[in-house]
């Protein structure tokens, strides 16, 4: 299916990594000198919560996406196109590479979603631009392997930079799907391309009826780097954003809502009712936002040029903390249990400085304070 015509002081924190660490409290951030009103610290105080930090796994290279896939995790390898299943010992091993995938710049194996009972979703660079394969899985956790696959849309716009590349499945049952403006910022405006989008298919890429556009994948527009999707327990979605020189994003994310790029970036300086603003925002040298996640009413971002961890509540936006400094770039992040989040750095992608076993999954598990 063509995509074109077709149917996702820092001295409040700073947490040092070391293998089956103690508990370790996390006070609230400091607010930050040079946040924007959306970018502020926690608006009061709030308990500390205690954290424990390890590593689960080491050596990865370049990784992407994290998900879980029939009671097991998987990771995906943007430059060398390998799937990985992970163990909760860490231990590694190879579902399947990925066939056809095009390398360079920040294109490759990106995105993977599962739908049950055996559906492995992979966003990847190809040679006619970006796509989303179908593989089924045979085997069991632990002898996982990549059956026959199918293309769900391709020829999506790729460049050497912003090919957005999450993928993952709402609470509707629907595959979302953002796809960067690959270096053409007015793609982004442009309701005939898919640049700059997210698009909402069905699993097996058709266009839902109920789209906002009638006829288009297109679910919401005006996006400069979509990199992270999810939904809380509402079933709001929300997604996080690349700027360029001035805010990055958290947006709350709307049916046929249009998000501004490249005429706003961040909050318009004065209201314009085309465009949506976003919940939070960060100067881009704190954040790049990267993968997120939702659990208990709080987001958590997984940052990579501003090398955090910080989660954000949901109900108050303002109220912010930073969970896990030091690192380094973080890409992704995934609860895999009630407190239990883990993370993928990111420093083997050419723009970080690998630390030795880079590029590692960090377990962060937090622990409610007393009397919560």
């Amino acid at each position: 299916m063509r995509g074109r015509h077709c149917w996702y002081p820092l001295a409040a924190l700073c947490l040092l990594l070391v293998a089956c660490s103690g508990p370790v409290p996390i006070p609230p951030a400091a607010p930050q000198s040079d946040a924007s009103p959306t970018a502020s610290g926690p608006t009061g105080p709030s308990p500390a919560h205690r954290a424990e930090v390890s590593v689960i796994t080491r050596n990865l290279q370049a990784p992407w996406s994290i998900c879980r896939a029939m009671d097991t995790t998987l990771v995906s390898e943007r430059d060398t196109a390998r799937i990985l299943e992970v163990d909760t010992t860490g231990r590694q091993r190879t579902v399947g590479t990925v066939p056809g995938v095009r390398l360079g710049g920040e294109g490759g194996l990106l995105g993977l979603a599962f739908a049950e009972p055996d559906q492995l979703y992979a966003y990847s660079t190809g040679a006619t631009g970006n796509r989303i394969q179908r593989f089924t899985l045979h085997g069991k956790p632990g002898s996982l392997r990549l059956g026959q696959q199918r293309t769900v849309i391709d020829e999506l716009p790729s460049a050497g930079i912003h090919n957005g590349g999450r993928i993952a499945f709402g609470p509707d049952g629907k595959l979302y799907a953002g796809v960067g403006d690959a270096a053409q910022p007015d793609a982004a405006q442009d309701p005939e391309s898919l640049g700059g989008k997210i698009l909402r298919l069905e699993p097996d890429g058709g266009i839902p009826a109920d789209n906002p556009f009638p006829g288009s994948a297109v679910y919401s527009l005006g996006h400069r780097n979509v990199q992270g999707l999810a939904w809380d327990g509402r079933g709001r979605m929300y997604a996080s954003e690349f700027g360029q020189n001035t805010f990055d994003e958290l947006n709350e994310i709307r049916a046929g809502g249009n998000y501004g790029w490249p005429q706003v970036e961040g909050q318009a300086e004065r209201r314009d009712r085309r465009f949506t603003d976003p919940i939070a925002q960060w100067p881009t040298g704190q954040a790049s936002p990267s993968g997120i996640a939702i659990a208990d009413g709080w987001v958590y971002l997984a940052n990579l040029r501003g090398q955090r961890l910080r989660r954000v509540e949901l109900a108050n936006p303002q109220h912010q903390q930073e969970l896990l400094t030091g690192q380094g770039r973080l890409r992704a992040v995934l609860e895999v249990g009630p407190g239990q989040l883990w993370m993928l750095t990111n420093n083997t992608d050419g723009r970080g400085t690998p630390q030795p076993g880079d590029d590692r999954i960090i377990q962060l598990r937090l622990q409610a304070p007393p009397g919560s």
